[in-house]
């Protein structure tokens, strides 16, 4: 039958806990469930997943869980339907205690990205305890002449629930001897005292037995009994009292060990010993209580006994008997009660935990980067926790719940700035003075493929003399990239393009991982002066990131080209009559050379062999024009024929020569006008060719030069654009330079170009150069390899202007030699024509 009755209250539980469930708490973020404790496993808590508005389908590859700090597993979620489920067995008196509030906590964390939900079930107390008496039987001894209305106190049930659960009524079974008074101290607290209502006689009745029943106010009732056997003494009849009933004591935790707490003063109104009064603890006194606090039996000094510790226990009743030394003895009682104070004796803690690392150097703003939990044993404001972060970094807290936080991202990171943050996390108390804690943790920034490779210069200058060994190495091109591991492991490769009718990879090579550039093939000044290409670096990154360099290789001229004659004297050998009247510097011939090198190397001058026996000639060549002349009038004294051979030499390192044979017979006047009439033909069509190719060369040389100062000003107004802060274009360093003598170099300030050509003292070589241009990392090593040329490798040079000048000097040298040739106009034109 008693079960019957139970059956409706547990099902009436179990439907309310069904309908109170996932009630958003207004403004706090926080869900909040509601279950009655010893739920039986499995029993429906709420629908968690819907409730936070996370899919079903998403729980577990986002790894959903739930976290319970010190509560076990009493709560589980299945992750198929979503459902928060009573796990094991909740006891709220095991879990709580005897606080008015008793709540698990629950951390709901999602990964992908990182999320936080909190969570709080609240435990709700059933009628689940009894009343409990401290003990089964009391036994309390009155003697016959105890007055009517005396009282002796009870010590009353305990309930471990709580609320209307643990209000308890008390009845005492039917006596005509005692009756129960009930004073009310609290709503939960009472103090009973058994009453005397008759006069005790002990010869007629020595032993009564009562039952005391203790009811809670839980549905169902919930009772609990105590059999009080009292015994009638025949002897003292007074017993000690004491000035009041109850003390009321407050203590601070941190009070020391020995401090007085109250000083009891019973009286006893008999003489002699029956007034002698003896202090002690009640038997009813906890063994708890016990180890706290002691009292001296004679003075009746209550002192504290061992550490007391508010976070342990809030308060304390202490029972005290006075005790007469009267044949029987007589006792009186008061009940001590101590509150304890807290004080700021706990300091916080802190724990971090969920760490999201390391973090994308390229992660957004607000990333959770972790979760923060700060703690205070301590009360009130002494328990009151504020949480700081470690200035000047790109985090900062985010408080969730209560003492909940989250470190986010706040600012931009750059791994090549900063790559990991050493971050202090400081958790302060508002007591007085304050206590703190802190946690430390290291983040890690992770590298991200944001900076392309680098190189030190957007293009480098190389030198590189001509016919040089197959696979050497003419240079190193190296690029720098901020970033880490593969992000930055670089590698080189050539941009493809034509060269003419080839491809460059047949004139160069790139090491993939060293930038070693190498000469596939001996290079050719006559047919290649200037290689350009780029060489592109790319890192191994994804996706990858690359910028380019562009090379200028400048092939540098060798003296490996003989001069080549043109005109007659290409054959073995010429013949000239010559008048034996002709005077000094008659003009026989002119031998005619070229040189397919450039610079001194293509410059040429003629000497004339002395014949084999010969004292003296009376023929020279010019040094520089290559004229055969006469020195001096001819006489008899000189050979009829004579053989002259003519040696043409260039001006490399070492010189190159060919020779030339003109055959020169001398003839009588009468026959010489044959040869003169041919060579008054041959001056007229000599004169016309020269005035043709003059005009031709006139007409070249100036839209050179005007190339070649628009060119200038051009770079002048580009240089002025590109340096606005040093002012107008104000005269600067030289930007030219010219060799005034064979051999030697000297700066020049005119921003005038002078073409040396002409016959004569030996030619100025036109050259413009750009002292800003920079030097490639191994320009130094290059120039080892330079002759001629090393100071130009030192100093640097604009391309465009070098080989418009150079070009200047190559093509008037050799217009002046194609002047001064014996070829017909025709043939004139046509190597004019082929060579501009």
């Amino acid at each position: 039958m008693p079960s019957l009755r139970r059956g409706p209250g547990v099902r009436q539980c179990l439907l309310l806990s069904v309908f109170l469930l996932a009630v958003w708490e207004t403004g706090s973020g926080q869900l909040h469930y509601s279950i009655p404790e010893e739920a039986k496993h499995g029993t429906f808590v709420g629908r968690i997943a819907q409730d936070l508005g996370l899919e079903l389908a998403e729980l577990v590859p986002r790894l959903f869980r739930v976290v319970s700090k010190d509560r076990g597993n009493l709560l589980e979620v299945n992750l198929q339907n979503g459902i928060l489920f009573v796990n094991s067995r909740i006891d709220r008196e095991a879990l709580c205690g005897r606080s008015a509030e008793c709540s698990i906590h629950l951390e709901v964390i999602v990964d992908r990205p990182l999320q936080v939900f909190h969570v709080e079930v609240e435990v709700r107390d059933i009628n689940d305890n009894p009343p409990v008496f401290p003990m089964t039987v009391k036994t309390i001894q009155f003697p016959e002449s105890r007055l009517l209305d005396s009282r002796f106190p009870l010590e009353g049930a305990s309930d471990a629930d709580i609320g209307v659960n643990a209000l308890l009524s008390y009845k005492l079974s039917h006596d005509e001897f005692f009756f129960l008074d009930i004073q009310t101290n609290d709503e939960l607290s009472h103090s009973l005292f058994l009453v005397l209502g008759k006069s005790l006689d002990r010869e007629e009745r020595a032993e009564m037995n009562l039952l005391l029943l203790a009811t809670d106010g839980g549905k169902p009732e919930l009772t609990g009994t105590i059999q009080i056997l009292i015994k009638v003494l025949d002897v003292n009849d007074n017993e000690p009292t004491f000035p009041q009933s109850v003390y009321k004591i407050q203590l601070l935790e941190n009070t020391e060990n020995g401090t007085l707490v109250v000083k009891l003063n019973a009286s006893d109104a008999d003489e002699g010993s029956n007034s002698e009064i003896v202090y002690s603890l009640s038997s009813d006194v906890s063994s708890t209580t016990r180890t706290k606090f002691k009292i001296d039996p004679t003075s009746g000094e209550i002192r504290t006994k061992g550490e007391l510790d508010y976070e342990e226990r809030k308060s304390y009743d202490i029972l005290v008997t006075a005790s007469d030394k009267g044949i029987p003895p007589m006792s009186g009682h008061c009940k001590i009660s101590i509150k304890l104070v807290d004080i700021n004796d706990n300091a916080p803690k802190v724990s971090i935990t969920s760490l999201s690392l390391p973090v994308q150097e390229d992660a957004p703003l607000g990333t959770v980067i972790a979760l923060i939990t700060v703690s205070d044993r301590d009360s009130g404001i002494n328990g009151q926790v504020t949480c700081t972060i470690t200035i000047q970094v790109p985090f900062k807290l985010v408080s969730t719940f209560k003492n909940y936080y989250s470190m986010v991202l706040d600012s931009a990171l750059d791994r090549e700035t900063t790559s990991d943050y050493k971050v202090v996390v400081t958790a302060r108390d508002g007591g007085s003075p304050s206590l703190w804690a802190s946690a430390s943790v290291s983040v890690e920034v992770a590298d991200v493929n944001d900076n392309a490779p680098a190189f030190a210069q957007p293009e480098y200058t190389v030198f590189v003399k001509e016919n040089n060994p197959p696979g050497a190495h003419i240079f190193t091109v190296s690029a720098v990239d901020a970033d880490a591991q593969e992000n930055a492991l670089v590698s080189y490769s050539l941009v493809e393009r034509r060269v003419g009718e080839r491809a460059l990879s047949s004139y160069v090579s790139v090491h993939a991982e060293s930038g070693k550039v190498y000469a596939l093939q001996p290079l050719d000044h006559e047919e290649l002066e200037l290689l350009q290409f780029q060489v592109s670096a790319r890192d191994a990154g994804v996706p990858a990131l690359g910028s380019d360099v562009t090379l200028q290789v400048f092939v540098l001229d060798e003296n490996d080209n003989a001069p080549t004659l043109l005109g007659p004297p290409a054959r073995s050998s010429v013949s000239e009559l010559v008048s034996w009247s002709v005077g000094s510097g008659f003009v026989v011939t002119k031998v005619h050379a070229v040189d397919a090198d450039s610079g001194y190397n293509a410059w040429l001058s003629y000497e004339l062999q002395p014949a084999a026996g010969s004292s003296r000639s009376p023929f020279r060549v010019g040094l520089y024009t290559g004229e055969i002349s006469t020195t001096r009038a001819l006489d008899d004294a000189d050979a009829p024929s004579q053989r002259l051979l003519v040696l043409v030499k260039d001006h490399g390192e070492p010189a190159l020569t060919t020779t030339a044979t003109v055959l020169v017979s001398l003839v009588e006047t009468s026959q010489a006008p044959k040869a003169s009439s041919r060579a008054l033909v041959d001056a007229a069509r000599l004169e016309g060719s020269l005035v043709d190719v003059n005009v031709y060369l006139i007409i070249a040389i100036c839209a050179v030069s005007s190339l070649l100062v628009l060119t200038l000003v051009l770079y002048t107004a580009l240089r002025c654009s590109a340096e606005p802060m040093e002012g107008s274009c104000a005269p600067g360093k030289p930007m030219l330079l010219c060799s005034s003598e064979i051999g030697s170099w000297s700066y020049s300030k005119q921003r005038k170009p002078r073409v040396c050509s002409g016959e004569g003292p030996p030619k100025t070589d036109l050259m413009a150069f750009s002292p800003s241009l920079s030097h490639g990392p191994d320009s130094a090593e290059e120039g080892q390899q330079l002759s001629g040329s090393e100071y130009l490798g030192k100093v640097g040079f604009k391309i465009d202007q070098f080989s418009a000048c150079r070009t200047i000097y190559l093509k008037c040298s050799y217009f002046h030699c194609l002047a001064s040739s014996s070829l017909n106009f025709g043939e004139k034109k046509k190597h004019f024509r082929k060579t501009w």
